[in-house]
């Protein structure tokens, strides 16, 4: 199984969504929370490159300086309030009772991974881990997927349940053509906007997850 860190497995009360707008701000770059929205779940420097581009068109410095301040403000927030969905530990633990590999993804950078999971605690929950710079393109591209796989040794992508709560990681699950994909209602996107995407479950959250085997 694949899934997804931030509002999926991770507790987001907005604090990326306000590392966002705090980081445009230090560059005197305004976004509404829709333009921020829209972004939510691609690789976070594919999306401040893509929020600041009507200032500042394809500046790649100034995305980069973007970036890192979005690193910053959000590194004060995870280092005192990272925390996991209800259910999330439980549901791992349980799936991999069960012999089921599992890897977590990220549209965060290695950086900002390794510090979240710290925070967590998370050292060993996963097989593997997958962040947005371990791979050429982010999502809605499938390689994050496809990096998992690897890393966990599966071949049939037919056998991989992938699960997120964007647009975004819906999108990446129909582009790798997993067998199963699962949006939660836990982070960024509503029923409504992921009603819309390809899909096989809309669940509240990954503790719902279990009942999908029985």
């Amino acid at each position: 199984m694949v899934s997804d860190m931030a509002g999926t497995a991770v507790k987001d009360s907005g604090e990326v969504a306000r590392a966002f707008s705090a980081a445009l701000a230090d560059h005197g770059i305004e976004a509404s929370s829709a333009q921020i929205n829209a972004v939510r779940g691609a690789s976070k420097r594919e999306a401040i490159a893509t929020l600041v581009a009507p200032k500042y068109g394809n500046d790649a410095g100034r995305v980069e300086s973007v970036y890192a301040d979005f690193k910053k403000h959000l590194q004060r927030v995870f280092t005192r309030e990272a925390e996991p969905v209800a259910g999330a530990v439980e549901t791992f633990a349980w799936l991999r009772a069960r012999g089921i590999k599992l890897a977590l993804n990220t549209g965060f950078d290695r950086d900002i991974t390794t510090l979240l999971i710290a925070a967590l605690g998370w050292q060993k929950m996963a097989d593997t881990v997958i962040s947005g710079d371990d791979v050429p393109q982010g999502r809605p591209a499938p390689y994050m997927i496809f990096r998992a796989m690897e890393a966990t040794g599966t071949i049939d992508v037919r056998h991989v349940l992938n699960v997120g709560d964007t647009v975004s990681d819906l999108q990446t699950a129909h582009n790798a053509g997993v067998g199963v994909s699962v949006g939660v209602l836990s982070g960024a996107h509503g029923q409504e906007q992921l009603a819309h995407e390809p899909h096989h479950h809309l669940i509240d959250s990954v503790a719902d997850l279990p009942a999908l085997w029985r």
